[in-house]
């Protein structure tokens, strides 16, 4: 159930949605992870002064998500609501530069360390490890503008990315409010037998049996086959279990799952994150929106999802101490 006065707080923001294009800048920004370019995008609020403070805000996509499309959608209204707001494509996905794989055995490296080499771009990966590595970069490049206040620093995920903030927020103490939408969580990752597959095929991998990074294995299975173009590499979520992170977590957190959602069961996923976090003690708002499937709060249901969102991250971020 959602508190009323906070439904209500929601709705009336919802109408002001429609007008986010006029009152935000945008500027493409680089971003390096491990070296590697990442594209980004900056959203500030139109006029901010020189010297004012913002509360910042790190976008972090879904499977197959881009800053193109998720960061265009979602970025302008929590920027026109006074929020500094990054979105960025994870190497290897949209504009990012990719990785690369040698081809063939490198040469030794010159004096200045250089070789010339064949490779093939890794792109399109759900690599945990890199993909944890490239928040904690854009959490890093954000707190390094010069209007970005480093002690309101939240980070906002959805679906995939909702499972990757919710490990960040229990493992980076510069994050102070977390939003987990549609996320998925790993339920059942953490099982004996999925490390036993895991650990299998890090062995393969290893040993040159299989293919070291997925091009032609790995793609995903069920419904989300539609994502043609994505790579999964179980080998790389060893040690990655958001459920496990969501006990770490100590700072706000909101979570909002779709009462229909076709992909996960939300109870083991947000749902259960939302009861972890709570049996800690820690303050957690758990949203679940009915009569909508995974996609409908970027459908039908975005105008209500966003405003709800805002006006937590208003009231738990926004309202934080300023730093001096």
């Amino acid at each position: 159930m959602k508190p009323l006065p906070f439904l209500i707080l929601g709705l009336l923001l919802s109408l002001n949605l429609k007008s986010a294009a006029a009152d935000f800048e945008k500027r493409s920004v680089t971003i390096f992870s491990d070296g590697v370019r990442m594209a980004g995008d900056l959203y500030t609020p139109k006029g901010t002064k020189a010297d004012e403070k913002l509360p910042c805000l790190v976008l972090c996509c879904g499977t197959g998500g881009t800053k193109a499309r998720t960061g265009n959608q979602t970025a302008p209204h929590f920027a026109q609501n006074g929020y500094m707001v990054l979105a960025f494509d994870y190497r290897g996905w949209g504009q990012s530069d990719s990785k690369l794989i040698t081809v063939d055995p490198q040469s030794r490296p010159d004096a200045k360390g250089e070789v010339q080499v064949k490779a093939r771009a890794v792109r399109w990966q759900m690599d945990y490890a890199d993909q944890l590595g490239d928040i904690r970069a854009a959490i890093s490049f954000i707190v390094g503008e010069p209007n970005a206040d480093r002690d309101r620093i939240g980070l906002w995920g959805t679906s995939y990315g909702g499972g990757l903030v919710t490990w960040i927020a229990g493992n980076d103490p510069r994050v102070r409010a977390v939003v987990a939408q549609v996320p998925g969580m790993g339920a059942g990752r953490s099982g004996a037998k999925a490390q036993k597959t895991a650990y299998d095929l890090l062995t393969k991998q290893a040993r040159g049996e299989t293919e070291a990074v997925p091009f032609e294995t790995g793609q995903l299975g069920g419904k989300l086959s539609a994502y043609a173009q994505m790579r999964s590499n179980p080998a790389k979520g060893l040690g990655f279990y958001p459920l496990e992170a969501a006990a770490k977590i100590k700072i706000p957190a909101f979570i909002l799952d779709a009462s229909d959602d076709e992909l996960m069961n939300i109870k083991d996923n947000g749902g259960k994150a939302a009861e972890i976090i709570k049996a800690n003690g820690v303050e957690v708002e758990y949203h679940v929106i009915p009569g909508i499937t995974h996609y409908g709060v970027y459908k039908e249901k975005f105008q209500e999802v966003t405003a709800l969102e805002i006006a937590w991250l208003d009231q738990h971020l926004k309202k934080a101490p300023a730093a001096k």
